[in-house]
């Protein structure tokens, strides 16, 4: 039995057919005098290629107070990346790293089996104005385990593409030819994009998840239009181009390779199997910082966020 979309006027064809699979809209969350969106995971997807958590925090002008104060916090599974558009946030370690972040450079920080950190906005001039993304990249199997690493690149290191009315910063992975010079351990791409109004950027073809969050502005595709705060995941395979509207757009494009499996999530810990985020959780409420699987980080070890009770 044969069947012709064309004849049913609810299939759409040519044209009109989306090759958006998942629009998310952010779920938001004031965090006491600034607002958090969050866009993954969701009820709709966990992951985008390995990127598993992904917040916008701010933009926000902190005028009194401690701004942004995230005490001492263990990670395991996982590789963060935080990514600022405005202010700086101090990020210290349990491998005694002691970096600022500030806009447009990259600190990747590999958890691995397990690391502690803290950021504070706790420097000259603090606390100031804020405006980034927190993005969490699920690890693959193999990795889960390995050695914590931080690797910092500062914005100047970061590859460059301009013309055409886009500017494309690569912040990790490959895309468009160009390579981010953090090494990854799984395939991924993830770059801030300015449009120009009209511009237009093809998201890569050569990887196989891709998502697109709506930072500032709009963008058009498939003749619908996305806004700020909207995050796009597009079907495998499709050629994919968006396009700014009359005020331009910033946007994040991100991917990569799919996970072999979905993960399991308690607090800060992300890993394939529950015994492994079980082990963690037990580690962390030990508290056991001098012989134990965690450490404090040097310079900031007075104090600790507790675990959540369940």
């Amino acid at each position: 039995m044969s069947w012709n979309p064309a004849l049913d006027p609810d299939i759409p064809v040519g044209d009109a057919v989306d090759a958006i699979e998942t629009v998310i809209i952010p779920r938001a969350r004031d965090l006491g005098g600034f607002e958090v969106r969050r866009a993954l995971p969701s009820n709709k997807r966990q992951m985008v290629g390995p990127f598993i958590f992904f917040d916008q925090f701010g933009p926000v002008e902190f005028l009194t107070g401690k701004g942004v104060d995230v005490r001492p916090h263990p990670h395991i599974g996982l590789g963060t990346v935080t990514y600022l558009m405005q202010g700086r946030i101090h990020h210290r370690d349990s491998l005694g790293t002691d970096q600022w972040i500030e806009p447009g450079a990259v600190n990747w920080m590999l958890a691995g089996n397990g690391i502690t950190h803290s950021e504070r906005m706790d420097g000259p001039g603090a606390p100031g104005p804020l405006f980034g993304l927190q993005t969490w990249l699920a690890l693959p199997d193999a990795q889960e385990e390995a050695s914590a690493d931080f690797v910092h690149s500062p914005k100047a290191d970061l590859p460059v593409l301009e013309g055409e009315g886009k500017e494309v910063r690569l912040i990790l992975g490959d895309a468009w030819g160009a390579r981010a010079p953090i090494p990854m351990l799984s395939e991924v791409f993830y770059a801030d994009v300015i449009l120009q109004a009209g511009a237009a950027i093809p998201l890569p073809d050569n990887h196989e998840d891709r998502g697109a969050y709506v930072l500032q502005g709009g963008v058009e595709q498939a003749g619908q239009t996305y806004t700020t705060g909207q995050m796009l995941v597009f079907r495998p395979g499709d050629s994919v181009s968006l396009k700014a509207g009359d005020q331009g757009a910033r946007l994040m494009l991100l991917g990569g390779a799919t996970m072999n499996g979905p993960r399991h999530l308690w607090w800060n810990f992300v890993a394939s199997s529950r015994d492994k985020i079980d082990a963690a959780k037990e580690a962390w409420r030990a508290g056991d910082w001098a012989h134990g699987r965690f450490r404090l980080p040097p310079g900031d070890d007075a104090e600790f966020i507790p675990a959540p009770d369940r």
